[in-house]
């Protein structure tokens, strides 16, 4: 190999993973599995979403079923976003992150929360709201946190 090649390929190497570090792709799995989150308060069951209405909100990818849902979404992302982003409500109120099963879900004032599974519900359903109460406290402690380290 000459030196011309041995510069290039180093070039388009460097070039290459400034591009992969430059975007960011560590949310390319969809938020809630690809659920449409507007689905939850307007369905009587939640309604898998379309590849083709897709919307990225703080980091997250999230499908919808149609355009309609979409636009909706984008008035107000936050009354659609699941609750401690989208992990077990009850897990987040023991300091874990378990991933919520989006067909275990229950809507307590207007916020979407999941849960791991129903056997895990049946737990957090006992004491709602002493449980996002004491989930709210937890999620600003282990929000930041991969679920491993916790």
């Amino acid at each position: 190999m000459n030196v011309k090649h041995y510069f290039l390929t180093v070039f388009m190497l460097v070039a290459f993973s400034v591009e992969v570090l430059a975007n960011n792709y560590t949310n390319s799995t969809p938020a809630v599995q690809g659920y449409d989150v507007v689905s939850y308060q307007t369905s009587k069951r939640p309604i898998k979403g379309s590849g083709h209405y897709v919307y990225d909100y703080q980091g997250a990818t999230y499908q919808f079923a149609n355009e309609a849902n979409l636009a909706v979404f984008k008035k107000d992302p936050m009354k659609y976003v699941p609750a401690y982003g989208g992990y077990c409500a009850y897990g987040v109120s023991v300091g874990k992150k378990f991933v919520g099963d989006p067909e275990v879900w229950r809507i307590v004032d207007g916020k979407l929360y999941l849960n791991l599974d129903n056997s895990i519900q049946a737990i957090w359903l006992e004491d709602v709201p002493g449980r996002i109460k004491i989930s709210n406290t937890e999620w600003r402690k282990i929000k930041d946190k991969s679920p491993t380290s916790l």
